[in-house]
């Protein structure tokens, strides 16, 4: 197997890892706010990550650090869909040995055009790949799971080939094989 821009010793050692941001697997931070219903919990992520994930008016942001304060000023805890979302609690992380570089994890944008049967708006699927220090914490690519039967692979290509050397702030989002409309929804202004 070769991937592009790794030589085949770095090559050999680029894998995946899985961790769960599942709430029975994570740390509550303080109490669901009565008032709106926002939540957020601190995971255990992989090399001394931690992954934050906070909810609020049923948007989702996911963001990682070495600590709690530091993962929630990454532009990754930024970084909000304008539809309700939330992310699947499965992170796949893409790492040279035991380094990680880039977290990829499923998303489901609400899309108000498709109703189900009792009117509330059905779901489209969509992998996010962020990249991870040292630098800052931010979406690199996103690719739609519905338009692409190798979402999974396109996803780990975009982490393997461009995450390390993305600019957050400078660097356009990419998107990553066919754009459909979990992609289409997410980058909605």
């Amino acid at each position: 197997m070769t991937c592009i821009g790794l030589n085949s010793a770095d090559a050999q050692s680029v894998g995946s890892i899985y961790t769960s941001t599942a709430p029975k697997d994570c740390r509550q931070i303080g109490r669901a706010s009565e008032l709106d219903g926002s939540t957020a919990r601190a995971c255990p992520g992989k090399s001394g990550l931690l992954v934050l994930v906070a909810e609020d008016d049923l948007r989702e942001i996911v963001s990682v650090g070495r600590n709690r304060k530091q993962a929630a000023e990454e532009p990754a805890a930024k970084a909000w869909f304008a539809p309700f979302n939330w992310s699947e609690n499965t992170i796949e992380w893409r790492a040279v040995g035991a380094k990680p570089f880039a977290i990829i994890q499923r998303w489901h944008i609400a899309d108000n055009s498709d109703p189900d049967k009792q009117g509330r708006p059905n779901t489209k699927a969509m992998l996010v790949v962020t990249r991870l220090p040292p630098g800052p914490v931010c979406h690199v690519a996103y690719v739609d799971a519905i338009a692409n039967p190798t979402a999974n692979e396109l996803a780990r290509k975009a982490a393997d080939d461009s995450a390390r050397g993305f600019a957050c702030g400078k660097d356009e989002v990419k998107i990553i094989g066919t754009r459909g409309r979990a992609v289409e929804l997410a980058t909605m202004r």
